[in-house]
């Protein structure tokens, strides 16, 4: 019974006190973990950088709310679809060098967007960013939970980490660069995709050592322990999971996408000041996501989801109500308190469904993007058929899906500290 549930450590996925970082081989890899990190923040800043230049496309190209989403969209589109496609090939063959390849994407979608004349360049160009995305999200979080050492938990946070910091540099890179010399700048940006190239170029050679040293070694994980749950459980499970994932990403996408033209509707703010209010957004779900992880770790997955995405409902109810001043505050703490979730439902979804690693971490990216891609374009039209205030009234009651983490079933127990 034990030799049947037996898998490859970092195939499997399951996070058992003591056994993982043993069999893995020792503690955690930092400096694969760093690496990961500062590549994902390469990545992620390219990518925030689009959104926060949006009033610059606007003036440039005369595009209404709804075309505006289109751009988002239309990443968001590419970035998603594909993540699972990479997922499930690379769970069955290894590609080390893959994220160096996909941030060549990245590269050329980010120089033609310097370039483009017309509307249909900027979304050609959007969706080579979001393609270099689809490539680097789902392997990157295989190789950082194969550098854990059974801290799976904060090694996501630490991956995760860096995408929201990047995320949190685009909107003050597009303020203090792009706005002031326009779209030509953004060129000089061409930098990070190259040197984030020569890094994962690095890590690939590691993940390609360490993957066929563990072919050799052929070392086991039992699964003794691990709750066994039916098909229609998981099911239940992941159907739960991906409601926790549209309810968070649906949200954050009508911050990211519009924050700014909803400072600049109700409190008549200059665009640079509005992107400084979303650079504190931004920098908040980034202290979040590294937070989130290693109190999963500590106390369990299900209870870092309950309060991470239930918990959010009073601030994003007062949201529309608040003054500037308050809004500030309560972006912030929405910022953190959501951000919390996305390392513990990635964790529990790679426990609840092991040996899928790289599906579950391209289906749950993938997600993500595509959420916030639909809800840029959704929201741009109801934006465009009301106001941007009303957008945020309806986003605001999004947290109660949270009510859904009910059904989760309970995959560990909580890990406290000596």
């Amino acid at each position: 019974m034990k030799a049947a549930a037996s898998e490859t450590v970092e195939q499997a996925g399951i996070a058992v006190p003591g056994a993982a970082a043993a069999a893995s081989g020792g503690g955690a890899v930092f400096t694969i973990l760093w690496a990961l990190c500062f590549c994902h923040l390469l990545n992620d800043m390219i990518a925030s950088l689009v959104p926060a230049i949006y009033p610059l496309f606007k003036n440039n190209f005369a595009l209404d709310y709804a075309e505006v989403g289109l751009i988002t969209l239309t990443y968001q589109c590419t970035a998603s679809i594909f993540q699972p496609l990479v997922g499930i090939y690379t769970d069955r063959h290894a590609q080390p060098y893959s994220l160096a390849c996909g941030m060549a994407f990245t590269l050329v979608g980010l120089f033609t967007l310097s370039l483009a004349s017309s509307f249909a360049m900027v979304l050609a160009a959007a969706g080579l960013v979001g393609l270099g995305s689809s490539v680097f999200h789902p392997e990157s979080s295989r190789i950082a939970r194969m550098a854990s050492g059974g801290q799976h938990g904060l090694a996501q946070s630490l991956f995760q980490v860096g995408g929201n910091a990047g995320s949190s540099l685009g909107p003050l890179l597009a303020a203090f660069i792009v706005i002031p010399r326009g779209q030509g700048s953004i060129i000089s940006f061409t930098l990070a995709p190259l040197l984030a190239i020569v890094v994962l170029t690095r890590v690939g050679t590691w993940y390609k050592g360490r993957h066929r040293a563990l072919q050799i070694r052929g070392r086991v994980l039992t699964l003794e322990g691990i709750a066994q749950l039916s098909s229609r459980k998981i099911a239940l499970s992941m159907a739960v999971l991906l409601a926790l994932i549209f309810s968070k990403f649906f949200y954050t996408a009508g911050l990211t996408n519009y924050y700014i033209f909803y400072l600049i509707d109700r409190f008549k703010l200059p665009v640079a000041t509005a992107q400084l209010y979303l650079f504190a957004f931004l920098a908040s779900v980034a202290v979040g996501t590294l937070v989130g992880g290693p109190l999963g770790d500590r106390f369990g997955r299900k209870a870092v989801i309950w309060g991470s995405i239930l918990g959010v409902f009073p601030f994003t109810l007062a949201l529309p109500y608040a003054d500037l001043f308050w809004t500030g505050i309560l972006t912030v703490l929405i910022g953190v308190i959501m951000a919390s979730a996305f390392s513990a439902i990635l964790v529990y979804a790679q426990e609840l469904i092991p040996g899928r690693v790289g599906m579950v971490g391209g289906l749950f990216f993938g997600l993500a993007f595509g959420m916030a891609g639909i809800a840029a374009a959704v929201l741009g039209w109801l934006a465009d058929e009301t106001s941007i205030r009303y957008v945020y009234s309806v986003c605001s009651f999004l947290p109660l899906i949270g009510l859904l983490t009910w059904f989760l079933p309970n995959l560990e127990r909580p890990r406290r500290a000596r």
